[in-house]
C-alpha cells in the first residue's frame, strides 16, 4: 500500500498469514488412516499457538478422489471421509472462537464426472436440456469418432494426454484440462454461473469467510476452442491462449464478485489459483477497484527450476532468477494490486528439499532461512501445513509408493515411450505432488501421531526428529522461528506496507533486499546465504551499528561494515528513517 494509507484503509488480510490444511493428511480422529474434520478441530490449538490470522481448507466435499478430492460431486455437502456438515460446523465455530478466518477451497473450472450435473448433461444426449453445461464436441471434420487425432482440437490436458474424451453413446467428446473425470463447465451459459453464485452464497451464509478458488482464470474460454499451441502433456505454466485468462475472464469474475460477495461485509478472502498468468493480467485481476479478486496465486517462481519438457525435467535453480521473479511480481503490484507469498503447497515438493538442504546438519538453518526470506516481502504469506516444522520429502522408494494421478500418469507415459524407469522415479521424487501429501508430523510415535490407524500414505521416517512436539519445546526451533516471523508481520508497518528493493541482484549465494516504510519511519534489511557456506558481503551504506530484529542463528549483535553469513544464514535488521 501507498505510504499514506492508514491502518483503517489497508484491508485485514494484507496484515495476515494463511495456513493450509490438506484434509485428508492433517490429522485422524478415528484411526481409519484418512484424516478428518474432527481430526483437524482437535489440533486448533497448534494454529493458535502459531499466530496464523486464515485457514484455508482444501476440498472435503464428496467426491470419487480422482484427483485427491479436487474432482467434486457435490458442492453442498462434505465427504463422509471427512465427517459430516455438522462437523464442518463445529471445526468453523472453533475456528472462529479463536479469532481466525476460515476459506474454502472451490472448485468451478470443473467437477467431477460423478456430479448430478454431468450425469445429467451425458446421458440427456445432445439435444438434453444440461448438454451445454459442459463443453461437447463431436470429432474433427471428415474424422470418425475415436479416430487418432479425431478430437475437436489439439488441446493437451495438465495431467498428460490429450484434452477430450470420447463418449461412445452419442459420438462426441467432453473437455477436461485435467482428468478425463474432470469435465470443464461451460462457464458461457449463464446457467451455469447462476448455479455457482448460488452454490457459494450457501457457505458464506453457513458462515465461511471466504475462496480460494482453483484454477479460476481457465474458466473461460474461446466459445470456437480452435487449436493452440500447448502439446498434449502440457502442465502448469505452459500458456495457452485459448484456456488461460480467456476472453471473458474479467467478466466473470467481475460478475461472480457482483453477485456473490458484494453484499457481504469486508470479511471475506477471495483468492484466485492462476497457473500461467502474467503480471499484468494480475495487476487487473488484484486492482481493487476493478472488484475481482483480493490476490492470485501465481507459478511463475515454482517454475523456474524446471526445463522446457515441463515440471518434471529437473534443473538447478539459480538464485538470481528466483530474484528476478520475486522482484518483478513485488514491483509490479506495488502501486495496485497484492501478492500471494509461497514456496510450498498441496501441489508443490517440500521447499526445504527443493530450495534449500535438508540434510540433517542443515534442514532446521535452511527452513527458517527460506521462511524469513518468504515472509518479508510485500504479499499474504501461506504456510502449508508442516512448512512450520521443516518438514522435506519422503524417501519414495519405486512407484508403488505414490499415490498422485498427475505422478503416475507421468511414470507410465515415459516408461512405455523408453525412458530409463529410475530417471523417471528421480523426477517423481524431486517434485511430485504426493511429497506434500504425507502425514503430518505431530510426535514421534509410530505414525506421527497422525492416526491410530494405517496412514493412507507412508508417513515421513524422519518424524522422529521432525515433529511438533520436539519443536514445541525447543526456543529455537523451526516452528518457533514461524512464530515470530507471523509476530513481526503483525507489529511492523514495514512488512505489510513497506516498498520493497532488492540488493546484491547478481549475487547466486545472498538473497538481500530492504522494506522502507517512510510514513511509519522504519526501514527493514534482509540478508540471507542460500549456500552451505560462509559467504562475506559488505554492509549496505547506513545500515552499520543496526541491532537485529529477527535471525535464525544466536544474536551476533550490531552489523559492522563487512558481514559474514553463516551457512544457510538468515537476518533481519531495523533502522529509523526519516518521515516522508
Amino acid at each position: 500500500m501507498p505510504d499514506s494509507d492508514t491502518d483503517s484503509e489497508t484491508p485485514w488480510w494484507r496484515r495476515a498469514v494463511v495456513y493450509q490444511i490438506y484434509p485428508l493428511s492433517f490429522a485422524d480422529s478415528d484411526g481409519d488412516g484418512l484424516g478428518d474434520l474432527p481430526g483437524i478441530t482437535s489440533r486448533l490449538g497448534h494454529l493458535e499457538r502459531l499466530g496464523v490470522d486464515v485457514i484455508w481448507l482444501s476440498p472435503v466435499y464428496p467426491s470419487p478422489r480422482d484427483d485427491n478430492g479436487y474432482d467434486i460431486s457435490d458442492y453442498r455437502g462434505i465427504d463422509p471421509v471427512f465427517g459430516t456438515l455438522d462437523d464442518f460446523d463445529a471445526l468453523l465455530a472453533g475456528v472462529h472462537r479463536r479469532g481466525m478466518r476460515l476459506i474454502m477451497d472451490l472448485v468451478v473450472n470443473h467437477t467431477s464426472d460423478e456430479h448430478p450435473w454431468f450425469v445429467a448433461s451425458r446421458d440427456g444426449g445432445p439435444d438434453g436440456p444440461m448438454r451445454d453445461w459442459y463443453w461437447w464436441r463431436p470429432p474433427r471434420p471428415g474424422m470418425e469418432p475415436g479416430d487418432p487425432g479425431a478430437e475437436p482440437n489439439n488441446w493437451g490436458s495438465f495431467f498428460s494426454g490429450p484434452a477430450w474424451t470420447l463418449d461412445p453413446a452419442t459420438g462426441e467428446y467432453h473437455l477436461h484440462l485435467f482428468s478425463p473425470r474432470q469435465p470443464d463447465l461451460n462457464w458461457e451459459n449463464p446457467e451455469v454461473r447462476r448455479a455457482i453464485h448460488d452454490m457459494m452464497r450457501w457457505w458464506l451464509d453457513r458462515g465461511v469467510d471466504g475462496f480460494r478458488m482453483d484454477v479460476i482464470n481457465l474458466i473461460s474460454k474461446n466459445p470456437g476452442l480452435p487449436d493452440g499451441h500447448v502439446p498434449p502433456g502440457a502442465r502448469y505454466g505452459d500458456r495457452d491462449p485459448h484456456c488461460v485468462c480467456g476472453p471473458r475472464i474479467h467478466e466473470f469474475l467481475a460478475e461472480m464478485h457482483r453477485e456473490v460477495f458484494a453484499g457481504h461485509p469486508e470479511r471475506l478472502l477471495l483468492v484466485g489459483e492462476m497457473p500461467g498468468v502474467t503480471v499484468e493480467e494480475a495487476r487487473l485481476f488484484t486492482d481493487p477497484a476493478r472488484r475481482e479478486v483480493d490476490m492470485v496465486f501465481q507459478f511463475e517462481h515454482v517454475g523456474l527450476d524446471c526445463g522446457p519438457a515441463g515440471k518434471f525435467d529437473v534443473r538447478p535453480l539459480r538464485l538470481t532468477d528466483l530474484k528476478a521473479s520475486f522482484a518483478r511480481w513485488q514491483h509490479g503490484l506495488a502501486e495496485t494490486g497484492w501478492n500471494s507469498l509461497y514456496f510450498c503447497n498441496h501441489d508443490q515438493p517440500r521447499v526445504v528439499s527443493r530450495y534449500g538442504d535438508d540434510s540433517p546438519e542443515h534442514r532446521a538453518r535452511s527452513a527458517t532461512m527460506l521462511a524469513t526470506v518468504l515472509h518479508l516481502h510485500r504479499g499474504t504469506p501461506y504456510i502449508y501445513q508442516g512448512e512450520e516444522l521443516g518438514m522435506t520429502n519422503a524417501p519414495f522408494a519405486g512407484i508403488d509408493d505414490f499415490r498422485d494421478i498427475e505422478s503416475l500418469n507421468h511414470y507410465r507415459e515415459e516408461v512405455a515411450a523408453g525412458a530409463d524407469p529410475e530417471r523417471v522415479l528421480d523426477a517423481l521424487r524431486a517434485r511430485s505432488r504426493d511429497n506434500a501429501r504425507t502425514p503430518m508430523q505431530w510426535d514421534a510415535s509410530p505414525h506421527a501421531g497422525f492416526t491410530t490407524g494405517t496412514p493412507w500414505m507412508p508417513v515421513n521416517p524422519n518424524h522422529r526428529e521432525v515433529n511438533a512436539g520436539t519443536q514445541e519445546a525447543d526456543p529455537d526451533s523451526v516452528l518457533h522461528h514461524h512464530r515470530r516471523l507471523i509476530e513481526l508481520r503483525h507489529t511492523e508497518p514495514a512488512v505489510t506496507r513497506g516498498d520493497f528493493h532488492l540488493l546484491f541482484a547478481e549475487s547466486e549465494e545472498v538473497y538481500a533486499f530492504t522494506r522502507r516504510y517512510a510514513a511509519g519511519g522504519t526501514e527493514l534489511l534482509v540478508l540471507a546465504n542460500f549456500t552451505d557456506r560462509e559467504v562475506e558481503l559488505e554492509v549496505p551504506e547506513g545500515w552499520t551499528g543496526t541491532e537485529e530484529v529477527i535471525a535464525n542463528v544466536p544474536c551476533r549483535g550490531p552489523l559492522g561494515d563487512r558481514c559474514v553469513l553463516t551457512p544457510r544464514e538468515a537476518r533481519v535488521h531495523r533502522r529509523r528513517v526519516g518521515r516522508e
